[in-house]
């Protein structure tokens, strides 16, 4: 009970931080249109709609700019950091990866979909504390925890791909850092678990899912759910289970 009074307090608390941040975000993209709207009074009707489509189009990109430059000076003013380790839901630890969550939600919701595979995400993941190489191309919006994450050179992060930095085991936070090392590619749909180390030059085949802890050897190719190449090594060992086993050739019409 006091857990669910807490969490519930603390959501209102961010949500209550995040529409505020939102609205003055919101703010010079509508003043922006107003002062369009004022401009053009005189106009032609159909020609003063046409430069009021414009300006709302405009203010999108205002207000998704603004917003990130804003959520990225509150993580800095507020000195939101996270660090590894377990942590109980009621505790500075848990409420520090909250906050740091919060933060990146309104962009993740509203803005991130236009911006990805553009050095603008880029920009916004390093405002929120990743640690982001040269020449890095990322299209998905599922890198779930900035502050956990490190990200090399060169690399490239496929459509849809999921890193994710956190887990909740047997009541407590777990946290552990992602680290992506250079000229890695990691496929479409791919799903990174926390505390995965993928080495330099490495492929992270679409679909595949590298579980926690998993370390992926330089130039290794990763593919199944989990099915590891001899280049892998990870602090478990996962026995085949039936799902794994290769299913029979069906017979074809053209069989003779």
């Amino acid at each position: 009970m006091m857990l669910t009074a807490a969490w519930t307090i603390g959501t209102l608390v961010l949500f209550v931080l995040e529409a505020f941040v939102v609205g003055v975000a919101l703010y010079p993209a509508a003043m922006s249109w107003y002062a369009v709207w004022m401009q053009t009074a005189s106009f032609d009707p159909a020609v003063r709609m046409l430069w009021l489509c414009v300006a709302a189009a405009a203010g999108l990109f205002i207000y998704g700019f603004t917003l990130m430059g804003m959520m990225g000076l509150l993580r800095i003013l507020l000195r939101v950091r996270v660090s590894e380790g377990e942590f109980p839901l009621l505790s500075l630890g848990a409420a520090k990866w909250g906050l740091s969550m919060a933060l990146k939600s309104p962009v993740s919701h509203t803005f991130m979909n236009i911006i990805v595979l553009t050095p603008f995400m880029v920009f916004f993941l390093r405002l929120m504390g990743a640690r982001v190489g040269r020449g890095v191309h990322i299209n998905s919006k599922s890198c779930a925890d900035p502050l956990l994450l490190e990200i090399g050179d060169g690399s490239v992060i496929g459509g849809h791909a999921t890193i994710i930095g956190h887990t909740f085991e047997r009541g407590k936070l777990i946290l552990k850092k992602v680290t992506i090392g250079q000229h890695v590619v990691v496929g479409l749909n791919a799903v990174i678990l926390p505390g995965a180390v993928i080495g330099d030059g490495a492929v992270i085949a679409a679909g595949a899912i590298v579980p926690k802890d998993t370390i992926v050897a330089p130039g290794a190719i990763y593919k199944g759910i989990p099915v590891a190449s001899d280049d892998v090594r990870s602090s478990f060992t996962r026995p085949r289970t039936p799902l794994m086993m290769p299913l029979p050739r069906r017979r074809s019409l053209y069989d003779s």
